[in-house]
């Protein structure tokens, strides 16, 4: 990978806020609003992160956990999949600039982490 800091995109079950925070800390972060991403299923939105270089962000655990599973005994590659207790927007995004200034973009890959 390229860079040392991993880029997010959040399922469309996070609060667009989080993203807002994440980006005036200067880190990239998309929704799947702003992808044109809205309504489309678990696996897809995990295809769309996959294919633009990005970690996700959900609260979704039981379905992205299950994924995760399937891309590791398939042997497929993601950027990072990160599973939220539901918070506060900004609590959400105190965690995630921790995990952000903490783990770099390698370090990422193909992990599932819970914040």
């Amino acid at each position: 990978m390229d860079q040392l800091y991993f880029s997010l995109y959040q399922d469309e079950d996070v609060h667009v806020l989080v993203a807002e925070l994440i980006r005036a800390r200067d880190f990239s972060a998309l929704t799947t609003q702003e992808a044109g991403q809205l309504g489309q299923d678990d696996s897809s939105q995990l295809q769309h992160a996959i294919q633009n270089g990005r970690a996700i962000l959900t609260h979704n655990r039981n379905d992205f956990e299950r994924l995760a599973r399937s891309y590791a005994e398939t042997g497929q590659s993601h950027f990072g999949i990160i599973i939220a207790v539901r918070r506060s927007p900004y609590e959400l995004a105190q965690r995630l600039l921790r995990l952000l200034n903490t783990h770099t973009a390698d370090e990422m890959q193909n992990q599932v982490i819970y914040i």
